[in-house]
C-alpha cells in the first residue's frame, strides 16, 4: 500500500474562523450577567486544536482531537506547552523528537472498550503520529510549561485508578489517572485524567469546588478543560458553574463529544438518569502541578458523606 500523505498541521499557524453556527463557541461574551461563554458545543474541528495556546479563558491548557485513518499521519509542534497523546479509540506510533513510542492505545469502538493509554511530549516537542489501528481518534491535552522534560509513554498497567462514591449518594464513579501525582517530576504542570460515572445517572464534581486562585495551601490556580462522551451517544447531562457564592451561576447542556473550559468558579456535573458519562480531563497548574481544590463552603460538609472521596483529592495532590 502506498504511504498516504500525512496531515500537515502546526498549532502555532493561522486558522480559518469557526463556522457560523459555532461562532460563539470560540468568543468571549460581554453579557456581565453570562460572563465568559465555556461550552464548545460538539463539532468536527478538522483535526484543528479546539482549545488554542493562549486561550483568554483558559491560557494554561491547550487541547485538540485528531481522526485519523490507517496509514494517515499527523504532526504538531506547540509553543510553551509540554503535551500528551491520548488514543480515545484505536493505536498509533507516536514519534516524540528522535524517540518512538509503538502501539500506543489498545481501545476498540469507545472510551468504555478497553484501558487508556498515552506518551507525554516536553515542551514545544516536534511530534508525529500514525494510525497503525484501522482507524484513530486521538486527544491532545496540553499544560503551559517553560521547562523542558524527557519524552516517555504511560501503558494501561501503569494507569492508577481509584473508585470513590456510592449509589445511595448519587456520586459513584471511577477515576483514571493518566498522567497522575505518580509522575510528579516527569511532568512539569499537566494532569491528566479520565473519569467515568459508575452506573447510570449521577453527579461528579461534588461538592462543588474550585480552583481558579493562588492560596497557598487553600487553593491552586488550575485551569480545567473536559470533553465528554455518553453511552449510549445520545445521552446527555448538565455542566453547573457558579462563578460566586449566592449568586445564580450558568447550566449547560452537554452532549456526547461536548468540550468545556472552566475558567472560573464552583463546577459540577450531572448525567441524566439512565445514561453513563465520561468526560477527559485536562488540568494545567499555574505555579505547581499538584491540584489544590477549595470546596464551597456552603456544600464542604458533604464531602464527609460521599465514601472514599477524601482518597480521590489526595490522588490530585
Amino acid at each position: 500500500m502506498p504511504q498516504r500523505q500525512p496531515l500537515w498541521l502546526h498549532a502555532w499557524a493561522a486558522r480559518p474562523p469557526c463556522p457560523t453556527p459555532q461562532k460563539s463557541c470560540h468568543s468571549l461574551a460581554n453579557d456581565p450577567h453570562k460572563g465568559t461563554i465555556m461550552h464548545i458545543p460538539p463539532h468536527d474541528n478538522q483535526n484543528r486544536p479546539i482549545v488554542d495556546i493562549g486561550d483568554a479563558r483558559v491560557p494554561l491548557n491547550y487541547f485538540n482531537i485528531v481522526n485519523l485513518m490507517e496509514g494517515q499521519s499527523f504532526e504538531y509542534q506547540v509553543p510553551g506547552y509540554e503535551t500528551a497523546v491520548v488514543p480515545a479509540t484505536g493505536a498509533v506510533d507516536v514519534t516524540i523528537g528522535g524517540e518512538v513510542f509503538e502501539a500506543i492505545g489498545n481501545r476498540g469502538v469507545d472510551v468504555w472498550d478497553g484501558e487508556p493509554e498515552g506518551a507525554y511530549a516536553p515542551t514545544a516537542s516536534k511530534v508525529r503520529i500514525v494510525c497503525t489501528s484501522a482507524k484513530a481518534e486521538v486527544f491532545i491535552a496540553g499544560a503551559r510549561f517553560d521547562g523542558v522534560l524527557t519524552p516517555f509513554a504511560v501503558r494501561s498497567a501503569d494507569i492508577d485508578k481509584i473508585q470513590y462514591g456510592s449509589d445511595d449518594t448519587k456520586t459513584h464513579r471511577k477515576i483514571k489517572h493518566i498522567l497522575g501525582t505518580k509522575y510528579h517530576g516527569r511532568v512539569g504542570r499537566l494532569l491528566v485524567s479520565e473519569l467515568f460515572t459508575v452506573g447510570q445517572g449521577g453527579w461528579s464534581g461534588f461538592p462543588p469546588h474550585k480552583h481558579d486562585t493562588d492560596r497557598g495551601l487553600l487553593e491552586t490556580r488550575h485551569d480545567e478543560t473536559y470533553n465528554f462522551r455518553f453511552r449510549p451517544n445520545h445521552g446527555f447531562g448538565l455542566q453547573l458553574v457558579q462563578r460566586e457564592d449566592g449568586v445564580v451561576g450558568e447550566a449547560y447542556h452537554l452532549m456526547d463529544r461536548s468540550t468545556v473550559v472552566l475558567e472560573k468558579g464552583y463546577h459540577p456535573c450531572v448525567a441524566a438518569p439512565g445514561y453513563e458519562m465520561y468526560y477527559f480531563t485536562i488540568l494545567g497548574g499555574l505555579s505547581q502541578r499538584s491540584l489544590i481544590q477549595f470546596f464551597q463552603p456552603t456544600h464542604a460538609y458533604q464531602v464527609e458523606t460521599i465514601p472514599g472521596i477524601k482518597d480521590m483529592i489526595a490522588k490530585f495532590k
